[in-house]
């Protein structure tokens, strides 16, 4: 017998798991979040399947929202708490926004980090 952990750098949440609903892909095209906008907010995330660990600061994690299956790169994050629900094997907890892609590295973020076409969701826009 044994457990699954698995080991990420990548905090990969929807709207519901507690993605900041204020950052919207569309109006940041426009007029793009400074981080300013979130210094010193802790934000929660929660319903991530699976037993999971984050790098712990002072090494980042990448922030990406699940837009329906889909991963839009937002910037970089730092989980500063994690709880572990054993039983239902979820795992939640809080993080920092420590920067915030402009538009233009938001377009070369997937490719350059991830290189999932799949779950590549300005891919599937530009196409």
């Amino acid at each position: 017998m044994g457990s699954l952990i698995e080991i990420n750098d990548t905090l990969q949440i929807s709207i519901e798991q507690g993605f900041p609903k204020e950052l919207d892909y569309e109006k940041h095209k426009i007029t793009p979040f400074p981080v300013s906008d979130f210094k010193d907010r802790i934000f929660e995330f929660k319903d991530k399947s699976g037993i999971r660990v984050y790098q712990l600061p002072p090494v980042r994690n990448f922030l990406a929202q699940n837009i329906d299956g889909k991963w839009l790169y937002w910037g970089l994050v730092y989980v500063i708490e994690v709880s572990h629900d054993n039983v239902n094997q979820i795992t939640s907890g809080k993080y920092k926004i420590i920067y915030i892609y402009t538009p233009e590295e938001m377009l070369y973020a997937h490719r350059l980090i991830d290189r999932v076409n799949k779950t590549d969701f300005l891919n599937v826009m530009q196409s």
